[in-house]
Formats: structure tokens, C-alpha cells, sequence
């Protein structure tokens, strides 16, 4: 799970109504694009404008474009965003269903897990020939991948552009998988951590001899099932530690492309094992399946919990408050933890380009300047500003090289919240395309600062002690490369489109309302009533109509190998 990319299918909320403005109006919306790749704004196209933008995941420091990157895309653009985030757990599904049911929307919209309900609804402008109208920037960007734009077979429109992952992408680190502090790492002596045998052994030594942190109950593993996010850290972990990919809720058959409920998966019935003999063991948080996504970072923050299993996104505002207090052993080191050590864990098997973005929506007044905005951002001058920030202030350069100071480098380490809310570096990567980590621009230079001597000059005393303990240079560098394993036909399957009415859904709703259910009474269970437990969990989804579901799920699948790759797939 690279970067927790989890879907949420959802059934449509026909209640409330929500109010957003449409775009104001401008004068040049005929206006033309750059006619030289547009590395600079269209003089044409920089009079004032607003648009409204919702995004369906939280952003914490968003600063109403005040911050450096913010007003100098304004100044370029003369555009100002208006945004909202969700400011939930639940990725924005139930704020764009009220959308949906209101026929009112934002100009520009990063929806996530809910496109396919805004294009039901018909909220969604088709981009095709506004970007070969208007876009040379994003036409260039994702000249060789136009096709795994379109939504379907039947509708090959283009409704969003990816932003959540960039064109060409390399995976530099990891920052998922098995976590332990580095602490603890260190006080064992770096020891061997490939097994859950392995991980448990190390928790359960560490908390024998130190039971209590800083006065609280030291605390050798705790999981967040708040809410979707149950997914992320309980459920998903199961595939990953059996070797399987991330595909969400699903396990494809790589050959045959049939899709069923991963649970189904006879090794992951001994996963779930395992978490229900650590809880008996008494090495699981007993408040794991009832704490709030805030409570679980609390505990991490607080320094006294040894392990996790997460995604670094989903603790990082934790983490980062660690580190502002100078309490980096207190922070994490990434495994690649699985069943056994014959097992290889595929968290960086290639899905190939394949992603979620942002829309134009039916409200938006002057599409063709929103459309040359997006086109400014996707531009060299836009990515890098994104990226790195203001040249002479976040980063400079010597000798044709872009250089981040070191005291700017410490700041968006140990300051990370502060910095990012200040700067806006990092705060507009979801407003439109860009290329990935390791691409390099026409100067010779990383678009991102994402790169290998970047990503070590980040790490911290403690993370580069334990990464020498184990002869590494990068988390990465401990998992299996993904050039063990063939790039995936269907992509991310967690980001493909389903029905959003109709049979599908009522299952779908169905499938997890029993998985949330029954995962943490197998979990809790006494060791004697799992197998009973997690039988009836199995048996309970097939009676839910699960085997109709996945059929359903499987011709999609099939259908978007066909459409990516030109296969006659029956």
C-alpha cells in the first residue's frame, strides 16, 4: 500500500443542500493557451478570478493562499482559490453526496473515491479538448498515457486528471509497512525484524523491560480503526503480510484477472490470527478498535507506543510533533514484515501510471481558464514552485543545482506543520498534474525533492543510526525492489470506478458493514472461538451476496485491462 491509497465506494445521500459559489467571470475566457509550452503564464490570462476547490482529504495548514507559494501563483495566475477540505475521516464521500443531491458545486473539485457519483450526477466538464485546446503542459505530461485518462470503455471522457501520483514516478523510500521505534531498535541491538514472529519477539522484550514510558503504560502496538481507516492499518496489512499487492478490498488473480474479497485468501485467516494472539497476549492495544483517529495519534505523540502498523501519512502529524520535541528515538523505522521469510511483501510492485485528480465541475463559469490555470501549475515553473517553493527564499541554486539551505532543510524536517502552513510547499500537489519523484527537468534538476540524497539529508541522528544497524541507506532499501515483480495490467484497482447505484452498492454496503463487524471479533475473540468466528465472517459475506459482487468487480477489471493495454480480455 504505497501511499494508503484506499477507496470508499459509497451509496448517494438524497439529503441537505450545500452552497458553493461558481466561479467569477472573465473577461479573456476565449482567450488562447501558451503557444510555447506555457513555462510562463498567458499574459492574457491573469486577471483576477476566483475559484472555488473542495478537496476530499483534510488539509490541516491550509492558509487561504498567504503563504509564499500561494501568493506567488497568485501573482502569476492572478488566480486566488477558495477551498474547503473534508475535515473528517471519511475522504469526502458524504459531503460530495449532499453535492450531488443539491446540483451545487465547487469550480474545481478533487473528489477521490467519488468521481464516479459526481459524473452520475452530470457535475463533471469533459476535459478532452480542453487540454488539446488549451493545455501543452498536460498534454505533454501525459502524452503517452491519455488512454488510462478515460473513465471507461463506453464513456472514454476525461472527468479528472491525476494528481495524487506523478507521471513517471520512482519509488525512493518506503514509508509503510511494520514500524518500531528507533529506540527500541537500538537498545536490542538492531535485531532481525522480517516475520511477525520476528516483530512480536521484539515488542514483547522491549516492553518486558521497560513497562512504562515517561510515567504512562509503555504500549507495545496500537492500531487506528477509526472509521475507513480501519482499512489502512488492520485490514490491508493482511494482504501485505501474505504477499499480496494492494488492491484495496480485493485479491486479482494476476492471470486470470478474477477478483475476490481478500479475505477470502486462506493465509490471511492466519494474519488475522496472529493479531488475535497478540491481543491475547496482551501485546495489542486493548483500545484499538475503540479509539478515535485522535486518540491514536495522542498515544503516538505521547512517545510510550513501541510499534505500529500504518502508513507514514496516517501518523505523520504525530510523528511530527515528536520530532519539533526533539524526541526522534521516539520516532519510526519501516519493515517489510510478513508470515514467513519466504514471502515477499509487494508494497513496491509497480501499478504503472494510474491515479485519482481534480475535475471541472458544470458550475464553473469559465472553464477554459480554469483548465489554463491547471496547465500553469503543470508547467516547469509551476511544479518547481509547488515543489520546492520560492527561488532565493526555500531553496537556491549553485552551480546550475536547486539547493535547499540547511536551515530551511531543518525547518521542513523538525518544524514540518509550521513550515509547510508558512511556505505552502507541499499544500497544492492535489490541484493538478505533475511529474514523479526521480523525473528530472530540462535544467538537469529533480522536479520533487523527493530524490536519494534529499530523502537521507532528511532523515534524522536516530533514523540514520538504525537504517547503518541494518546496512541500509533507505527504508527502501530493507524492501523487496519492484524489479521482482511485473508491472500490474489494471493499475491501482482501488482507483477504478464502480456503479454507484444499483446492486453493486447495496452489497458493497453490506460486505463492510460485516467486515467492520466481524474483523474485530475475530481480533478480540477468545483463541479457542477465532476459527468458529472467522467462519461465520466468511460465511456472512457470501450471504451478502458477496459472489455476485465480485463477478461484477472482475468484468471491470477486465474491462480496464482492455482499455489500458489494447488486450482481448474474456
Amino acid at each position: 500500500m504505497k501511499n494508503f491509497r484506499t477507496t470508499k465506494l459509497l451509496t448517494l445521500v438524497l439529503a441537505g443542500t450545500l452552497a458553493l459559489a461558481g466561479c467569477s467571470s472573465s473577461k479573456d475566457a476565449g482567450s488562447s493557451g501558451a503557444a510555447d509550452g506555457g513555462n510562463a503564464a498567458d499574459t492574457n490570462s491573469t486577471a483576477p478570478v476566483t475559484f472555488t476547490f473542495f478537496g476530499a482529504d483534510a488539509s490541516p495548514n491550509w492558509n487561504n493562499m498567504k503563504d509564499d507559494v500561494g501568493q506567488e501563483i497568485t501573482k502569476k495566475t492572478g488566480v486566488t482559490i477558495n477551498a474547503e477540505y473534508d475535515v473528517g475521516s471519511g475522504g469526502g464521500d458524504q459531503k460530495i453526496s449532499l453535492m450531488a443531491a443539491s446540483g451545487q458545486y465547487p469550480d474545481l473539485i478533487y473528489a477521490k473515491g467519488s468521481l464516479s457519483t459526481l459524473i452520475d450526477a452530470g457535475a463533471l466538464v469533459d476535459m478532452t479538448d480542453l487540454i488539446d485546446k488549451y493545455a501543452p503542459n498536460l498534454k505533454k505530461l501525459y502524452s503517452s498515457n491519455m488512454n488510462r485518462l478515460k473513465y471507461s470503455n463506453e464513456d472514454p471522457k476525461i472527468y479528472s486528471i491525476p494528481t495524487n501520483v506523478g507521471v513517471d514516478n520512482m519509488i525512493f523510500d518506503a514509508t509503510g509497512g511494520f514500524e518500531i521505534q528507533h529506540r527500541v531498535l537500538k537498545e536490542l541491538g538492531y535485531p532481525k525484524v522480517k516475520t511477525v514472529q520476528d516483530y512480536e519477539n521484539v515488542l514483547k522484550q522491549y516492553v518486558a523491560k521497560h513497562p512504562t514510558t515517561n510515567g504512562q503504560p509503555t504500549i507495545p502496538l496500537t492500531l487506528n480503526a477509526d472509521d475507513w481507516k480501519i482499512m489502512i492499518t488492520v485490514t490491508n496489512p493482511a494482504f501485505q503480510a501474505t504477499g499480496a499487492p494492494d488492491d484495496g478490498e480485493y485479491y486479482i488473480d494476476p492471470t486470470t484477472y478474477e477478483a475476490k474479497l481478500h479475505y477470502k485468501r486462506p493465509e490471511e485467516k492466519e494474519y488475522f490470527r496472529w493479531l488475535n494472539h497478540m491481543y491475547n497476549e496482551g501485546l495489542l492495544d486493548k483500545d484499538t478498535f475503540v479509539q478515535k483517529d485522535d486518540q491514536y495519534k495522542a498515544k503516538i505523540s505521547s512517545g510510550r507506543v513501541l510499534g505500529l502498523i500504518d502508513q507514514e501519512w496516517d501518523y505523520q502529524d504525530a510523528e511530527n510533533a515528536l520530532k519539533s520535541a526533539n524526541k526522534n528515538e521516539f520516532t519510526y523505522a519501516h519493515f517489510p514484515v510478513t508470515m514467513s521469510e519466504d514471502i515477499k511483501d509487494k508494497s513496491m510492485q509497480s501499478v504503472g501510471f494510474d491515479g485519482y485528480g481534480i475535475s471541472i465541475t458544470t458550475s464553473c463559469k469559465d472553464p477554459v481558464r480554469a483548465i489554463k490555470f491547471l496547465d500553469w501549475l503543470a508547467s516547469d515553473e509551476g511544479q518547481v514552485l509547488r515543489n520546492w517553493g520560492v527561488e532565493g527564499k526555500h531553496y537556491k541554486v549553485e552551480n546550475g543545482k536547486r539547493v535547499i539551505p540547511a536551515e530551511i532543510q531543518n525547518r521542513k524536517v523538525n518544524d514540518a506543520s509550521t513550515f509547510s502552513k508558512e511556505t505552502g510547499i507541499g499544500l497544492y500537489t492535489a490541484m493538478s498534474g505533475r511529474y514523479g519523484d526521480g523525473v528530472k527537468d530540462s535544467t538537469g534538476n529533480y522536479y520533487t525533492t523527493n530524490f536519494p540524497e534529499q530523502i537521507v539529508a532528511s532523515y534524522s541522528d536516530a533514523e540514520k543510526e538504525s537504517l547503518k544497524g541494518y546496512n541500509a541507506t533507505t527504508w527502501k532499501d530493507l524492501f523487496p525492489n519492484e524489479k521482482d515483480f511485473p508491472v500490474k495490467d489494471w493499475g491501482a484497482a482501488y482507483n477504478m470506478t464502480v456503479p454507484t447505484d444499483g446492486e453493486y452498492q447495496v452489497i458493497w454496503k453490506k460486505t463492510q458493514d460485516i467486515v467492520r463487524k466481524s474483523i474485530p471479533e475475530a481480533v478480540l475473540s477468545k483463541p479457542a472461538d477465532f476459527d468458529k468466528v472467522y467462519d461465520n465472517f466468511l460465511a456472512s459475506l457470501d450471504k451478502a451476496g458477496a459472489p455476485k459482487m465480485e463477478a461484477e468487480y472482475t468484468t471491470l477489471v477486465k474491462a480496464r485491462v482492455s482499455l489500458w493495454t489494447g488486450k482481448d480480455i474474456k
